[in-house]
C-alpha cells in the first residue's frame, strides 16, 4: 500500500455503493432505530442478545458508523495539540498533512492546535506543558527524548489528557499508543540490502540522529542484528551520532570517512541524510560506497535516481499522522483503545520504483 492521500473511488461507469446506515440495520432485524442506536452506542438499558445480534448485523451488512455527522451535532468541540519538529525534510510536514486530512472531515468538531520545536529531542518539552495549561483534550507528539518527557507524559495522565506518540515512541510511560513504521524491521531491512549488494564487502556504519530516540535504537539493533544474521559478509564497523544537526552530521561523516578508508557501506537511519551525503561527496566516496537512507523527499529522490543512493527507507509519515489522529480521537470519542502500538511497514524505495512511489505521493 502505497503512503498518502487515498485516491478517490473512481466510478468509472459503476455506481458506488450506497453506504449501509442505522435504518438498514433496524430493517434487516425488525428492531426500531432508537434500539439499534442505543445498541451501537452501548447506552441506555438493552438486553444483551438484542445489542450481540445488532453488533453482529452490523458488521454483516458492513455498517461504518458517521463519525462527522454524529460528532458535529454534539456540542463539544475537541482540542488537540500537535507537537512535532520543524525538522530539516519534508517528514513532519507530511505527517501534519496526514493528521489534516483525517480531521478534515470533522473540522467543525474538533480544534487543531499545531505547535513546533526546533528538531527532534529539543524544545518539545515546553510544548506539552502549554498544551496542558490551554486545556488540551489530547496531545499527539514525537518523543526525542522519551525519559526527559516521562513526567510531563504522567501529568498529561493524570489530568486524562491522552498523548499518542508518532513516528518514534516513549516506552515506560503513560502514552495512549505510539504509531510509527517499525523501526527494527527498518535496521534489518537496510542490513540486509547491503549485504546483497556487497557481498565481499568489509565493513559498514549507520548515521543516526539521536542515542536517546526510540526509533534511532531500533533501527540500530535491527541492522547489527540482521548484518550478524548475514553471514559475515559485511561487519559492523561504527555508529555515528548526529543530533539530527546538519552541520554536526557532515563533520561528523567526515571524521566517519577518515577513520574507515575502507569503509564499503552506510545506514542513514535518520532523515536529516543530505548533509551526509554531501560529506561523502566531498571525499570523493560517492559511487563507491553503498548506501542506504530513510524518507523521502525531492533531493534525495534525484540521487536515488542518479544512482547515487541504492534505496531509501520510505517511513509512510501521511499514514503516520492519519494513523495517530485516528487513534487518539476514537479514544476520546467512543471509548476505544488503540493497541500499544501501531506499526507500519516502511516502503523500499529503488530507482526502479521511484517514479511510481512519487506518482501515487502526489495524489
Amino acid at each position: 500500500m502505497i503512503d498518502g492521500p487515498s485516491a478517490a473511488s473512481q466510478t468509472g461507469g459503476y455506481k458506488q455503493a450506497r453506504k449501509v446506515g442505522v435504518k438498514d440495520i433496524a430493517r434487516t432485524l425488525g428492531l426500531s432505530i432508537g434500539t439499534v442506536d442505543r445498541a451501537l452506542h452501548n447506552r441506555g438499558e438493552i438486553n444483551p442478545l438484542t445489542r450481540q445480534r445488532v453488533l453482529a448485523m452490523a458488521e454483516t451488512l458492513g455498517y461504518k458508523p458517521n463519525l462527522a455527522a454524529r460528532y458535529l451535532k454534539s456540542k463539544r468541540k475537541l482540542s488537540l495539540s500537535i507537537n512535532l519538529p520543524v525538522g530539516t525534510s519534508t517528514f513532519y510536514d507530511a505527517i501534519r498533512k496526514g493528521i489534516r486530512d483525517a480531521a478534515g472531515p470533522l473540522d467543525m468538531a474538533v480544534q487543531l492546535e499545531f505547535r513546533t520545536h526546533s528538531r527532534l529531542g529539543e524544545g518539545d518539552a515546553k510544548l506539552i506543558d502549554d498544551a496542558i495549561a490551554e486545556g488540551a483534550n489530547g496531545i499527539i507528539l514525537a518523543p526525542g527524548n522519551p525519559q526527559a518527557l516521562r513526567p510531563l507524559i504522567r501529568r498529561a495522565a493524570q489530568r486524562k489528557i491522552p498523548v499518542v506518540c508518532v513516528a518514534t515512541d516513549a516506552p515506560g510511560t503513560e502514552r495512549l499508543t505510539t504509531v510509527s513504521a517499525d523501526p527494527y524491521i527498518s535496521g534489518a531491512m537496510a542490513a540486509e540490502l547491503l549485504s546483497r549488494i556487497c557481498p565481499q564487502g568489509r565493513s559498514a556504519a549507520v548515521v543516526t540522529g539521536f542515542w536517546e530516540t526510540m526509533d534511532h535504537a531500533e533501527k540500530l539493533r535491527g541492522f547489527k542484528e540482521s548484518l550478524s544474521c548475514s553471514g559475515g559478509s559485511l561487519q559492523f564497523a561504527e555508529v555515528v551520532e548526529t543530533h539530527d544537526d546538519p552541520r554536526e552530521a557532515q563533520v561528523r561523516t567526515q571524521e566517519l570517512l577518515e577513520k574507515h578508508p575502507g569503509l564499503d557501506a552506510m545506514y542513514v537511519s535518520t532523515g536529516n541524510s543530505i548533509s551526509v551525503l554531501q560529506a561523502i561527496e566531498k571525499a570523493g566516496r560517492m559511487g563507491s560506497m553503498a548506501i542506504v537512507t530513510t524518507d523521502l523527499f525531492p533531493e534525495l529522490g534525484l540521487r536515488i535516481r542518479k544512482g547515487a543512493v541504492f534505496a531509501t527507507l520510505y517511513q509512510r509519515p501521511f499514514s503516520q499522522g492519519r494513523l495517530a489522529f485516528q487513534a487518539l480521537y476514537r479514544f476520546l470519542m467512543e471509548g476505544k483503545c488503540p493497541p500499544g502500538r501501531i506499526k507500519l511497514l516502511p516502503h523500499v524505495v529503488m530507482r526502479s520504483n521511484l517514479d511510481l512511489i512519487l506518482e501515487k505521493l502526489r495524489e
